[in-house]
C-alpha cells in the first residue's frame, strides 16, 4: 500500500571489514539457498510478517519519496531509523534499521561499489583496539553464515576508489532494529535486506545523513 509521508532524512552507517574472502571459504549456491530459507520466515510477507517483535513502523513499506532524489539511490535517516531505496516512479521502499552507538557514525555520500551474498567478516583494527573482548577472537576473520555479523547480504560503501569499511548489511540481531547498537553499522533484518538486495545496482549512491533532523515535504 502506498503511504504518503514526508521523507525525513538524516543518516547512518556501518562498520566492518575486508572484501577478500578465500575461494575455499565461499559457501556453495546450495548452502546459501539453505541459509536464505533459514532466515526467511515461512509464508514471509514483508509488510506483515514480524516474528522478531519489531515496532510495526519498521516493517517494509512503500512511501512517497521527496522530489529530486535519484532513482536507485539509498538514503538513511539516523533519527527515525529508516533506510529508503528510491524507485523510478517517485516512491521509495522504506525499511527499519539500527545504527551505530555513541559517536561511531560517519555521515556522507558514498558509492556502492560491491555487494555480496553471505559475506565473510573481519573486524577492523580500530574495533579490536576499542573492544578487544568482543573482537580480538575474530581477528583472522569469520566465515559466512547466519551468525556472521554481516548476515545474509552486504553493500560495501566507497568514496572514489577507497573502501571506507562502511557497510549496510543484514544482522543476526534483528531485535536491535530501531536502536543504536553497532560499531558503526547500518543493520537490517536479513529477510528485509534479502528483498532489497537484487534491486540495488553496483554504482548506486548511498547517502548517510548527519544526525540532525532534516525534513522535506514531498
Amino acid at each position: 500500500m502506498l503511504t504518503r509521508r514526508h521523507f525525513i532524512v538524516t543518516s547512518a552507517a556501518l562498520f566492518s571489514a575486508p572484501l577478500a574472502t578465500p575461494a575455499a571459504a565461499r559457501p556453495s549456491k546450495a548452502q546459501m539457498e539453505a541459509w536464505d530459507a533459514q532466515v526467511t520466515p515461512v509464508g514471509f510477507d514483508p509488510a506483515t510478517t514480524n516474528p522478531w517483535g519489531l515496532h510495526p513502523r519498521f516493517l517494509p513499506q512503500q512511501v512517497e519519496a521527496r522530489d529530486g532524489l535519484e532513482a536507485g539511490s539509498i538514503h538513511v535517516d539516523a533519527v527515525a531509523r529508516y533506510l529508503y531505496h528510491v524507485q523510478g516512479d517517485g516512491t521509495a521502499m522504506r525499511y527499519g534499521v539500527a545504527i551505530a552507538r555513541g559517536e561511531l557514525y560517519t555521515p556522507g555520500r558514498y558509492t556502492i561499489r560491491y555487494k555480496k551474498k553471505w559475506p565473510s567478516w573481519t573486524p577492523t583494527q580500530a574495533m579490536i583496539a576499542r573492544d578487544p573482548e568482543l573482537y580480538a577472537q575474530h581477528a583472522d576473520g569469520m566465515s559466512p553464515g547466519p551468525n556472521n555479523p554481516l548476515g545474509s547480504r552486504a553493500f560495501y560503501l566507497f568514496r572514489g576508489q577507497r573502501d571506507t569499511y562502511l557497510r549496510i548489511h543484514g544482522s543476526p540481531e534483528p531485535r536491535s532494529i530501531g536502536g543504536r547498537a553497532s560499531s558503526g553499522c547500518v543493520r537490517m533484518v536479513m529477510a528485509h535486506i534479502n528483498q532489497l538486495y537484487p534491486n540495488v545496482e553496483h554504482g548506486s549512491t548511498a547517502v548517510l545523513y548527519p544526525p540532525e533532523r532534516i525534513t522535506a515535504q514531498s
